[in-house]
């Protein structure tokens, strides 16, 4: 049988690799050969199909019997549902500065999600009891949106991750002031892969009571999903979905490719991937006079300083974003098809722009 015909034309270099970041990347071979096996007759939309169904019994797997996933389109998209899933109207998210619900979803989380984010400079990306304590107030007082969820980023968006015991202490300082504990999981394999443990360890073990799951950047063209760890601390989360404008009709090609990822250990071996790739990047980086790594490399980020002309110079090499402009702070990101040639490639030409 003759392949069908196609008029579309590849408009870019395969072999063309930056650090820009980690969504760059295609699909996983595996995930594109679970969408072609999913592709083909008919199943009932809406999340009613086969491949939905098994889904869940495979998050159950990573997350324990309660665990419910509802697959969406995009981050924002399961951030905002899984927000809104906790909060009332009159509700408030504490959340680090740099969050991305703060700084990177264009006020998604309080135009569509109705929410009033309290956001708490940090260090390193990362909130503790003592800071959650700075906006963890004003319950009783009509004036003041009420704080009722904590938001943390595993891994978070400076790279840094939290131990489970970290974990652990926001849930039970956040539970004792009876607030709820979302996780933002857009990199939640590249922790796990970075700690070693399950995911289970430092999101229901821990006691965060929703989760953002995610897909795409660790190999899924597209898709997260909400998983629902604690039931009795959401309700109407098929509406919820719904009106934020995240129920898939095709469903069985987001969860596909999410099986794909997580039945066995394709989520596990990208992220360790992508990981090795900014060890290797870190080490390269520190042996050139002049660049200074920002922060821990526990996942897939370095973050480094370095003069605004070279890191311009350097732009038209490879893609990255400046962090920081003015401080000249730049974000590089690993991917699970970024290659060692790729990473000796950049150090090099890193080192020609320095010492120019």
């Amino acid at each position: 049988m003759n392949p069908p015909r196609t008029d579309a034309r590849r408009h870019h270099d395969p072999e063309v690799r930056g650090f820009a970041s980690d969504n760059y990347a295609g699909g996983h071979p595996e995930v594109i050969a679970a969408l072609a096996l999913a592709n083909g007759g008919h199943q009932v939309s809406y999340g009613e199909d086969d491949y939905t169904h098994h889904l869940q019994q495979v998050i159950r797997g990573h997350f324990g019997a309660s665990a419910e996933a509802y697959p969406v389109f995009n981050g924002t998209g399961a951030n905002v549902v899984a927000l809104q899933a906790v909060t009332d109207r009159w509700g408030a998210v504490i959340c680090a500065e740099s969050a991305h619900i703060n700084v990177d979803e264009c006020g998604a989380p309080e135009r569509v999600g109705g929410l009033k984010l309290l956001t708490v400079p940090t260090p390193d990306g990362k909130l503790t009891p003592e800071l959650i304590d700075r906006q963890a107030f004003g319950w009783d007082d009509e004036h003041r949106a009420m704080p009722q969820v904590v938001s943390i980023t595993q891994n978070t968006e400076l790279g840094t991750v939290y131990t489970p015991d970290e974990v652990r202490a926001i849930c039970d300082h956040a539970h004792q002031h009876g607030m709820k504990v979302h996780l933002d999981g857009a990199r939640i394999a590249n922790a796990a892969a970075s700690l070693d443990v399950p995911m289970r360890t430092f999101t229901n073990a821990a006691g965060v009571d929703i989760l953002s799951l995610g897909g795409t950047k660790n190999g899924a063209l597209f898709g997260e999903a909400v998983v629902v760890l604690d039931p009795g601390a959401v309700s109407h989360m098929k509406h919820l979905r719904k009106l934020s404008m995240q129920l898939a009709s095709k469903m069985r090609f987001v969860s596909v490719q999410l099986e794909a990822l997580l039945a066995k250990d394709l989520w596990l071996r990208n992220a360790r991937h992508a990981n090795g790739m900014a060890q290797r990047l870190a080490e390269g980086v520190r042996a050139v006079h002049g660049v200074e790594i920002l922060h821990p490399v526990q996942a897939n980020a370095v973050f480094a300083r370095l003069p605004h002309d070279v890191s311009e110079r350097l732009q038209k090499r490879y893609r990255f974003y400046f962090w920081d402009e003015t401080a000249g702070d730049v974000r590089w990101m690993c991917s699970f098809d970024t290659r060692e040639e790729d990473v000796d490639g950049f150090v090099a030409a890193l080192k020609e722009e320095m010492a120019r």
